[in-house]
């Protein structure tokens, strides 16, 4: 088994990853904030994954075990906030909308001199009065703990763009289209069409951050045509994926 790593302060920091490079496993005994300036930055935990552009940023609670990802050249902002410091009231990891202030804050900070002065002192409280106002995104691919919708799971992972019905994956892993669409609410707490939504959503991420073109992106993450992906995609995140793609 994998040694997890504790680190008791949460680092930060801004700091560049690779394509495909990533942080193991690890926890913290303070809050921390993770946000992309640059890239795509996935997040997974024992409950599932969290993915966020440059417009979303990862609220990740202390103690919680957490492993990160770079989806494209990712410039990776970290803020720590001590554990009694909470201006979210989240005991979960959250995905959080990132405005342009708020963005610029999370910048700053991370770049600033590290020091206990009244200027960097301003500049958090302006952060988390930021954080406070930042709507919650339900951006979270939950993690199956049961192993037939594992199997199930592993299908769709493998070829997002798979369209199958859910009978027919049924079909593969030997349960009924009923059985397992209560299995799914049970377990991953969304229908089926979400949790396959969701799935394609953060595909399509990785695969921009990549530098796919977006009509590629469509066709490859499972939607008919790109008009109907560019609309999913901007109900979803706020914005068009051609706005990922540049940032």
């Amino acid at each position: 088994m994998q040694e997890i790593r504790h680190t008791p302060t949460a680092p930060t920091r801004a700091q560049l990853l690779a394509p495909g490079a990533g942080i193991d496993a690890h926890r913290h005994d303070d809050h921390q904030i993770v946000y992309a300036g640059r890239g795509v930055v996935a997040v997974t935990t024992h409950a599932g994954t969290w993915i966020a552009p440059a417009t979303r940023a990862l609220w990740i609670p202390a103690g919680t075990v957490h492993a990160h990802e770079a989806h494209g050249d990712l410039e990776l902002h970290l803020v720590g906030l001590p554990a009694a410091d909470n201006p979210l009231g989240l005991a979960e990891p959250t995905v959080l909308a990132v405005g342009p202030l708020l963005r610029e804050l999370i910048l700053a900070y991370t770049r600033a001199p590290h020091d206990d002065s009244p200027e960097r002192a301003r500049l958090r409280a302006v952060l988390l009065d930021q954080l406070r106002a930042s709507a919650q995104q339900p951006l979270h691919l939950p993690a199956p703990t049961v192993p037939l919708l594992t199997e199930l799971c592993a299908i769709l992972r493998a070829d997002p763009a798979d369209p199958s019905t859910l009978a027919e994956l049924g079909r593969r892993v030997g349960a009924s289209d009923r059985t397992l669409s209560r299995l799914i609410k049970a377990d991953l707490g969304m229908t089926f069409p979400q949790w396959r939504t969701q799935l394609r959503l953060h595909h399509a991420l990785v695969l921009l951050a990549e530098g796919a073109p977006v009509t590629a992106v469509a066709h490859r993450c499972g939607w008919s045509s790109a008009s109907t992906f560019i609309d999913v995609f901007r109900r979803a995140f706020g914005h068009t994926p051609g706005t990922t793609a540049r940032q």
